[in-house]
């Protein structure tokens, strides 16, 4: 049994100041220098066995294994401690979200935010007819295009940005929480069939990862450094552009991703609806849309407006970026990925459009060209 464990699992890397009792106690006669060393090896053990798969436990010693996982699975969470202290120690509890570490880097609050205020006309929503409440909410979102207006300029340099980033070899990355990281994996994940773009152009990020798709993770979104994390796992750089998503403009885990590609050289941008924001010298993203869309109809619920109006700015981003690159002929998608019938069938379609040559002919040159439209359209010519 290692020495001083209570020590190694509650406070990692503090100092003995004494001779530790437990050695006392086992007559092992172990001193501040060893006791020093047991806790560095151990430290160390928890960050390997936090870094690698589980499959690697399996080729440690079987005394080494045990003492890895006991540790790996509490350094996963805030430390506790067990029983009585070792002498001299103090339990650090967990940072809170606004804590040290992210009040520094997130923005100051000058209002709150309109995502987060009632709206006037829905204070009634429990007890007001369906039919009406359906006219109240689809009133709301008809008011959204109007609003984006508004900013089609800054949505204009984003496109640009985005497009030259695409041409220099680069990516684009949409970093969200909850609604806001859903969609931008939903936009990532659409560009390959619609755009025949490599699945690595442009990539989702989403506090929580793969389970908070479908379901929501605590606390995940209040989390700086997995934000930060995710930015250094992905091998961001200076060719890249990354958009952070967050309706208040505030939340953690976006803005440690944002931190993190500035420090990279990545060109930054936030997309969110409050306008009540005042940003810290340094930490201003390239290029900001901060949308004031009004009260949600469900106060709070911004999978409502910001979730659709988000929606409606990434179909701009990406749709008028990909233009840019040549992908699009008139308003034809000539280098979408036809791997079903129905996009098969449009690869047909659009050939004969731009050609003017019969079907047969058209899905004959798809066929030599490995059905890439844009290539079976020069091989017949353009009409």
């Amino acid at each position: 049994r290692a020495p001083c464990r209570r020590r190694i699992g509650g406070a990692v890397g503090g100092r003995c100041r004494s001779l530790c009792p437990a050695s006392r106690r086992a007559g092992s006669g172990i001193g501040v220098r060893a006791c020093r060393q047991r806790v560095a090896q151990t430290t160390g053990l928890r960050r390997r066995d936090r870094a690698s798969p589980p499959e690697d436990v399996s080729r440690m010693p079987r005394a080494t294994a045990r003492q890895g996982i006991r540790l790996g699975r509490r350094g996963h969470g805030p430390s506790r401690p067990r029983g009585r202290r070792h002498p001299g120690t103090r339990h650090r509890p967990a940072r809170a979200p606004d804590g040290p570490s992210a009040v520094p880097l997130l923005p100051a609050a000058t209002g709150i935010s309109p995502t987060e205020q009632r709206h006037p006309g829905s204070t009634r929503l429990d007890r007001m007819p369906v039919a009406d409440a359906i006219d109240l909410m689809l009133s709301e979102d008809a008011r959204i295009p109007g609003l984006l207006r508004g900013h089609s300029g800054e949505m204009a340099r984003l496109v640009k940005t985005v497009a030259s980033c695409f041409k220099a070899g680069g990516r684009l990355f949409y970093v969200g929480a909850g609604t806001s990281g859903r969609l931008g994996v939903l936009d990532a994940s659409e560009c390959p069939p619609t755009f025949r773009t490599p699945p690595e152009w442009v990539q989702g990020i989403i506090a929580g990862g793969f389970t908070a798709l479908h379901a929501a993770v605590e606390g995940a979104e209040d989390d700086i450094e997995a934000g930060a994390r995710a930015v250094a796992g992905r091998g961001i750089g200076d060719k890249d552009v990354v958009l952070g998503i967050a309706a208040s403009g505030r939340t953690p885990f976006v803005w440690g991703a944002l931190r993190a590609a500035r420090e990279r050289g990545a060109r930054t941008a936030l997309l969110c609806f409050n306008p009540h924001l005042r940003f810290r010298p340094g930490t201003r993203p390239n290029l900001v849309l901060a949308i004031d869309l009004g009260p949600e109809i469900l106060t709070g619920s911004t999978r409502l407006k910001a979730g659709t109006a988000t929606k409606l700015v990434l179909n701009i981003v990406t749709t008028l970026a990909m233009v840019r690159l040549g992908k699009v002929i008139g308003n034809l998608m000539v280098d979408l990925n036809a791997s079903n019938a129905k996009l098969r069938d449009r690869a047909v379609r659009i050939v004969v459009e731009l050609t003017g040559r019969p079907r047969d002919e058209a899905e004959s040159a798809l066929e030599k060209q490995g059905w890439i439209v844009a290539e079976a359209v020069r091989s017949l010519g353009r009409r």
